[in-house]
């Protein structure tokens, strides 16, 4: 859990000491205050992630600080500590919001715990009450209505509300963690969701990511740190590139599987767990377990449904809406009014292949709204491969096969040469002759144009 600023309210300056000291070793931020006004001037002043209070204390107790707090519409979780403790006076600080209530004298062990638990909980109804909003807006950053969106939609419906894991298999750029967020977020799991790339993460350090470790269990080791899955109990891991996690963690995550348990590196006993295991890759799934990339008994315990995710140039009937949809999303983000595409535009980002599939739609976009310093998106906004109208990323190999006369030459440099030279031509035209305008087009340095105008002979 990353650091937190937490506030201790308590008139004893040697209890505050104690409580600081031990606050951070667990890695968080610490502020203090001697009573509830104090402590009332600090939170207006600062953000604070956790209240720590006493509850008798001069001025302003604990009971009139939580009432404070709540009137004041400070949503942040507190925790009541007192050495006069009545079942009346825990109701009272529950009831005005109090996630926790402990008894004095208490053990530093007991303090960390709490402070763990209203942070793990605080964190989920954060994450929660986002996904309720994402929720009644449709489905958060879906967006399309063509018929395999449709399609993936109900697959999604089907199987989040079970406690089946999920494999979700698909191109680099098509949205394989939104699905798994969806999946997560219609399931009715009230833990966190809890995203882990294998692939970007360094195989030494993989098995602490995902399970955590004690104190001392490495070089490194200064706290007990709790790992991934101990963080997603009750809610949703996802392991993104499955296929990238080294054959030994492999083991590891199987067994997880099979007993619902997961050690800390360097600890001697299991710690329960409730798992929902979300996996996804961008590769062969049957080549990954034959080239054993995947063990064949792990995917069989993470396969039990399979999701394919469609390329974009698979729901060409979605670029328009995309398209709108990146469009106003960069542009709020500029402070700018919303571009709308202009004449021509819609047809090229239809007609190309979309190698990179909605990543690369919502770069272009951005790209376009950059550019733009009109109301309307042009095609010379468009990276070159599109403002001229070709499919994929590589026009060069299209146009030169169509373009070659029957038996005529097949000479590569010449060809190449003789595209090149046209697609200066065209530049230069729609430029109206500027050389910066043109090399934007082309998606070149305006040194290299200039070398290309002269080594080609191309009129300027």
């Amino acid at each position: 859990m990353s650091a937190k600023r937490i506030l201790i309210v308590d008139d004893e300056a040697k209890m505050r000491r104690i409580l600081e000291l031990s606050l951070k070793a667990m890695g968080h931020v610490v502020c203090e205050a001697g009573d509830g006004l104090a402590a009332l001037s600090i939170v207006e002043q600062q953000p604070v992630d956790l209240v720590l209070t006493d509850l008798r204390m001069p001025r302003m107790d604990g009971i009139a600080l939580l009432a404070a707090l709540r009137e004041r519409g400070v949503d942040v979780p507190v925790i009541v500590m007192t050495a006069y403790g009545t079942v009346e006076t825990a109701v009272e600080a529950m009831k005005l919001g109090a996630v926790d209530y402990i008894i004095r004298p208490f053990e530093m062990e007991t303090v960390e715990m709490a402070v763990d638990r209203a942070l793990a909980m605080q964190a989920a109804q954060r994450e929660n009450r986002f996904l309720r909003e994402e929720i009644s807006r449709g489905w958060g950053d879906f967006v399309g209505t063509s018929a395999a969106m449709q399609s993936l939609y109900e697959l999604i419906r089907q199987v989040a509300p079970t406690r089946s894991n999920v494999f979700i298999v698909g191109d680099t750029g098509t949205g394989k963690e939104l699905v798994a967020r969806a999946i997560h977020q219609a399931s009715g799991r009230t833990g966190l969701f809890v995203p882990i790339n294998c692939a970007a993460i360094p195989a030494d350090l993989l098995e602490s990511e995902l399970f955590g470790h004690v104190k001392g269990a490495f070089s490194g080791a200064v706290r007990d740190r709790i790992g991934k899955c101990e963080l997603a109990s009750g809610g949703t891991i996802f392991l993104d590139e499955i296929t990238e996690m080294p054959p030994n963690l492999q083991v590891k995550l199987l067994r997880v599987l099979q007993e619902g348990t997961i050690e800390r590196v360097g600890a001697n006993g299991a710690i329960p767990v409730d798992l929902r295991v979300v996996s996804a890759t961008n590769r062969d799934l049957q080549r990954a377990v034959e080239s054993g990339a995947l063990r064949r008994d792990l995917y069989f315990r993470l396969n039990v449904v399979r999701i394919d995710v469609p390329r974009l140039k698979d729901r060409r009937g979605d670029i328009e809406r995309l398209a709108n949809h990146f469009l106003h999303k960069h542009a709020l983000e500029l402070g700018r009014a919303t571009p709308r595409l202009g004449p021509g535009v819609l047809e090229r980002l239809e007609a190309y292949d979309w190698p990179g599939n909605v990543r690369e739609l919502e770069n272009i976009m951005e790209r376009a709204v950059v550019l733009c310093r009109g109301e309307e998106i042009a095609q010379a906004h468009l990276p070159v491969e599109l403002a001229q109208g070709a499919p994929g990323r590589v026009p060069a190999a299209a146009a030169l096969a169509d373009g070659a006369p029957e038996g005529g030459s097949l000479d590569l440099k010449a060809r190449v040469e003789e595209l090149e030279g046209r697609l200066i031509r065209t530049a230069l035209e729609r430029s109206g002759g500027n050389k910066a305008a043109a090399a934007r087009l082309l998606g070149v340095s305006e040194r290299t144009l200039w070398y290309k105008l002269k080594a080609y002979k191309v009129e300027s």
